[in-house]
């Protein structure tokens, strides 16, 4: 059975686990409402806990390839609001996207609100024509009624291409059912200003179950790894892009991820733009007007 993905060095990852197919992981724990922990993992400690997960978790296999990519384009206003809303910590925020399967090869809007005790709630619908420049007016019908039918408010918010996300993603369940990881790698923030590169020494994981307090968070705080509530890849995205002007929450994750230092402070977006620049961990940051 080949696992082995070419372009990224995480065989160690992924085959210590038993298979699972999608049909049956979605049985499992589809996880459409559901409480999510996220962690940012160095290679080194994520190594060490996966002969514990993989006593109880299967992983997703799918012809023979356990590491899959997703491209994400994600759509706010001028004003950023999606963003902004997210920063300020406010319950009722929202996030817009369109995600491609790119080994399947299908593409799904998703609408994501917040619900009661921190609860992530997901509606989305599939559609055609891979990652769209602009919404149609069906699929903004359907961001405007899914945001207006969860909150009992208006959607307006004129939304428009904002950043793009290219990553791979090896998905977890657990045997007994009810409980999902994601663990994500190689990501690739992407503007009309450039891109950058995150390295594949370090790993974003969610888990993802009822009440927020499953085997996998037990595991990873065990391991000294403490979850983060600011670990939102489109913040994050729109931060390291300079997209926006106040990032200072999302700080501590962007040290995680390797693409500013781990100590001292940064008075200003310039400080830690070249900092970016000179960043070992970022592989490539490149105008497209200059290309």
């Amino acid at each position: 059975m080949k696992l082995h993905d070419a372009n990224l060095d995480i065989d160690w990852l992924l085959s210590g686990f038993d298979p699972i197919s999608l049909q049956d992981l979605n049985a499992k724990a589809e996880m459409l409402s559901r409480i999510d922990n996220k962690y940012v993992a160095p290679r080194s400690a994520l190594q060490n806990l996966v002969p514990t997960l993989a006593a109880e978790f299967d992983i997703l296999d799918i012809d023979c390839r356990r590491a899959f990519t997703y491209e994400t384009r994600y759509f706010d206003d001028a004003e950023r609001s999606a963003y902004y809303e997210h920063h300020q910590g406010l319950r009722k925020g929202f996030k817009v996207r369109v995600r491609r399967y790119s080994d399947a090869d299908l593409s799904f809007l998703e609408v994501k609100v917040k619900g009661k005790r921190g609860m992530t709630q997901k509606f989305r619908r599939q559609i055609d024509g891979g990652l769209p420049e602009k919404l149609s007016e069906q699929a903004l019908s359907f961001a405007r009624n899914s945001y207006t039918t969860h909150y009992g408010k208006s959607f307006d918010y004129r939304l428009q291409n904002a950043l793009n996300l290219r990553f791979k993603r090896i998905t977890l369940v657990a045997k007994s059912g009810g409980e999902r990881m994601t663990i994500d790698t190689d990501l690739r923030f992407h503007t009309q200003d450039g891109t950058v590169h995150v390295g594949t020494d370090v790993f974003i994981i969610e888990a993802k179950s009822a009440l927020g307090r499953g085997f996998a968070d037990i595991q990873l705080r065990r391991a000294g790894q403490r979850a983060t509530k600011k670990c939102s890849k489109y913040c994050i995205g729109m931060a390291v892009m300079g997209e926006v002007n106040r990032y200072n929450r999302f700080l501590p994750t962007m040290r995680r991820l390797g693409l500013i230092k781990p100590d001292g402070e940064h008075g200003s977006w310039s400080e830690i733009r070249t900092e970016l620049h000179n960043n070992s961990t970022v592989t490539n940051l490149v105008s497209d007007r200059a290309a």
